[in-house]
């Protein structure tokens, strides 16, 4: 399952967005209102629930400053990715999108497409004002 969310623009260099999600803590401000938990495990790795589902861990897997980084799944039994992309307009401008990336069985991926597409819109549509 791949799914994307809309592309934004933000008043932020790529380095300063990049910097932003970089640091796991900064997250915690991206999250939607239902966030049960939130806690940073190490400086790559946090952990979070949102009400109603199993606890999360995601794990900083790569990055290609400033440009690219990469966040996985943690342990657990499911695989998946979210990686967001920051395209540079000009010195003072961005556009960030997130995708997510899962290997799930058709009735999961059937479950989990809402959530998850709502999930990683709210994350988005929250850097500009977090950062």
């Amino acid at each position: 399952m791949n799914l994307e969310s809309p592309k934004i623009n933000v008043s932020k260099s790529p380095q300063e967005i990049f910097n932003f999600l970089a640091d796991i803590k900064n997250f915690k401000s991206l999250m939607p209102e239902n966030i049960s938990k939130f806690e940073v495990l190490d400086d790559n790795k946090f952990l979070f629930a949102l009400k109603g589902m199993p606890e999360i861990i995601l794990e900083k897997k790569d990055v290609l400053p400033p440009n690219k980084i990469v966040f996985g799944a943690a342990g657990g039994k499911i695989d998946f990715s979210l990686v967001g992309n920051i395209i540079e307009i000009n010195e003072t401008s961005s556009e960030v999108q997130l995708e997510f990336t899962g290997d799930f069985n058709p009735m999961m991926s059937m479950m989990i497409k809402g959530p998850i597409t709502k999930f990683i819109e709210t994350l988005v549509s929250s850097i500009p004002k977090a950062i």
